[in-house]
């Protein structure tokens, strides 16, 4: 008997002594146990573009069109920045250069670009040409925003439509024509056709924030940050009903867009970890990270990336305070992919990146929970990942 229960009682423990277990990057202490780790595509590189908002969420789709038996299928981030740019271009003239211009947007463009344009595959459309094989929109965004402030310019004008394919033109310059009709694995499509493949009904995905400056649970409202050009909205619901939301979405097999701010002391790409130290001031930076625009990508030395630390506690007032102060800003996108427990028992999240896959975690980064409660602006996801009992105050 004694053999027996030698061998049940060995089985009993293996799980805790040997479970399967991940750190941030080599010689570091933090331990982290998979909870949930879910079907994405490979990272990407935005390269120097301000496209992540178009990186992060149609990663999101391709996650979901994997769950949904469609298999891999890689689809055009750039094919969905051209054409924002044109619906951008609109407004802009609409509202006399009285609103943003840029290379920024939200996850819920993709949904709108989606229903308007369609979408593509990348391999018919990179927006690269010219043998380019990186992305650098500098110039383009500079020479369209040239363009459309020289229109304004114009005495008692009228506009037509000549200037939208004048527009178009030079779009069609920098990241080549879109092509009508295209042939993907043997079957021809258009964009059109391609989208109605794919079977994504953007009905499905939902944008939800927490904010006390609007009320929670009523109509939702469009979030104030000048990347929201289009306006649409988000559903505003208490910080801890938004982390109950996302893990539970992620245990239950639903991937999650998150758009959130990068400039903190704590967020180093290059360590894969995204913190809050309570005493962020024995962080220091080391150069600049000219290839991300923001200090976001810039060398951060401190002891807090190689082993755990206490972190601030996150309120609902501290968050708004920062937000209102404008110390969080929205100036990143990225694709929550999975859920982790950290050994000190603290919740992390994988988060896909779009900045290639230079780092330890070869693109990806582990996110807390407090980073995630004091620095997100929204997030977005499939509304059947929403638990009932919150979905019910939603809609009520």
């Amino acid at each position: 008997m004694k053999p027996v229960f030698l061998t049940l009682f060995s089985l009993c423990i293996l799980p805790t002594v040997f479970a399967q277990t991940t750190t941030n990057k080599p010689n570091s202490s933090y331990q982290f146990e998979k909870i949930a780790e879910l079907d994405k595509t490979n990272v990407k590189d935005q390269c120097k573009t301000a496209t992540c908002w178009s990186y992060s969420t149609l990663s999101l789709l391709e996650s979901e069109l994997i769950k949904n038996g469609k298999g891999q299928i890689d689809l055009s981030e750039m094919f969905i920045a051209r054409n924002a740019c044109i619906e951008k271009a609109i407004n802009y003239i609409r509202l006399n250069g009285k609103h943003q211009f840029d290379q920024g947007g939200e996850g819920h463009d993709i949904l709108y670009m989606i229903d308007k344009y369609g979408i593509v595959p990348e391999s018919v459309y990179s927006g690269l040409i010219n043998n380019k094989k990186r992305h650098d929109h500098t110039e383009l965004v500079l020479v369209l925003k040239s363009f459309l402030d020289g229109l304004l310019k114009v005495p008692n004008a009228e506009y037509g439509n000549e200037w939208k394919t004048a527009f178009e033109g030079i779009l069609d310059s920098y990241l080549g024509k879109i092509p009508t009709e295209f042939n993907y694995n043997g079957k021809m499509y258009n964009p059109k056709t391609f989208a109605a493949s794919l079977e994504i009904n953007t009905d499905d995905y939902i944008v939800l924030t927490s904010f006390t400056h609007h009320p929670f649970y009523k109509k939702p409202f469009a979030i104030e940050v000048p990347d929201n050009w289009a306006m649409q909205t988000a559903y505003n619901i208490p910080l801890n009903e938004l982390s109950e939301t996302v893990n539970g979405a992620l245990k239950e097999g639903f991937t999650v867009a998150w758009a959130t701010d990068v400039s903190e002391k704590g967020f180093s790409h290059r360590d894969g970890l995204a913190i809050v130290p309570i005493h962020d001031s024995l962080i220091t930076k080391k150069g600049e990270d000219s290839k991300q625009f923001n200090s976001a990508g810039a060398e951060k030395i401190s002891t807090v990336f190689n082993t755990p630390c206490q972190e601030l506690i996150i309120t609902q007032d501290l968050r708004q305070a920062a937000f209102d102060s404008q110390k969080t800003t929205d100036d990143h996108g990225m694709h929550i992919t999975g859920l982790y427990q950290e050994k000190s028992g603290t919740y992390y999240y994988k988060v896909k990146n779009s900045w290639g896959t230079t780092n330890s975690l070869e693109g990806y980064l582990f996110a807390s929970n407090s980073y995630f409660q004091y620095k997100t602006i929204s997030v977005m996801l499939n509304k059947k990942a929403i638990p009932q009992k919150i979905s019910k105050k939603l809609y009520q």
